[in-house]
């Protein structure tokens, strides 16, 4: 098994068990233990974990996943707001967008209800409620749906996304931080949102000011992904001097 491939199997029973031992994951993919030990402390430098005698315990604050959908839109919701106002304006002249199931993208989403030159590719349930009464035009990718992010997820999602060619992919994450790039929590969340990535022309990133100098659990991008950048606070010199440099347009 490759070294890739076993660090994201270790976050994975990481998530599942909330610690994990040197001696039983040497078993598992047997490696030997010393090999195990560079996995466990590249986890740690990325934040994910922190090392204890003879393994490592996850670090719960730094991935915490599968948050219900409305406990997150409640979080922060004036930066919500705010950075919603911002999308609606870069977006105007927009008309085919991929849009993620983050509560953020939600807030936009809801401003442009309007439009009815705009097709919404998204795997947001609570999207499809909230655009029934619109004038856009939406377009679920199905998938197997989790109630709690009220996400649809799984190959079928995946799958779906990649019949689709669009202007924009409008995408929200937890955390960014200038070496390691763009974060999130969930893996199979982030699956998807790099699909989307993928089939897009360009990339936004909606990310309020309490996501910057944050990393989360999983890599979801690299910053020569992204196009435009919209936050709610205008970020500080050395961040936008950073995205001068990666020809990234920042938006506040």
């Amino acid at each position: 098994m490759a070294g890739r491939d076993r660090i994201i199997i270790i976050k994975q029973l990481l998530l599942n068990e909330k610690k994990v031992s040197v001696a039983d994951l040497s078993q598992k993919f047997s490696v030997t233990e010393e090999t195990i030990r560079r996995d466990l402390d590249k986890l740690e430098s990325e934040g994910v974990l922190t090392r204890t005698y003879g393994g490592a315990i996850l670090n719960v604050e730094e991935t915490v996943s599968n948050i219900p959908f409305y406990k997150r839109a409640e979080k922060n919701m004036e930066a919500k707001q705010a950075i919603a106002i911002t999308a609606r304006e870069l977006l105007a002249t927009t008309n085919t967008m991929y849009a993620d199931s983050s509560s953020t993208v939600m807030e936009t989403m809801k401003l442009l209800k309007d439009r009815d030159d705009l097709m919404i590719v998204t795997n947001s349930s609570e999207a499809l409620k909230e655009l029934l009464v619109s004038n856009v035009n939406v377009l679920s990718t199905g998938g197997e749906l989790n109630k709690r992010t009220l996400s649809l997820q799984g190959d079928l999602t995946e799958q779906a996304i990649q019949h689709y060619n669009v202007d924009v992919a409008l995408i929200s994450c937890k955390g960014i931080d200038l070496e390691t790039g763009v974060t999130d929590t969930n893996e199979v969340e982030s699956r998807i949102k790099r699909r989307m990535i993928q089939q897009a022309n360009q990339v936004v990133l909606l990310v309020d000011q309490s996501k910057f100098d944050k990393k989360a659990f999983v890599h979801l991008s690299e910053f020569p992904q992204i196009q435009h950048v919209i936050t709610d606070k205008r970020p500080n010199q050395e961040w936008r001097n950073f995205f001068k440099e990666q020809g990234i347009d920042v938006h506040f």
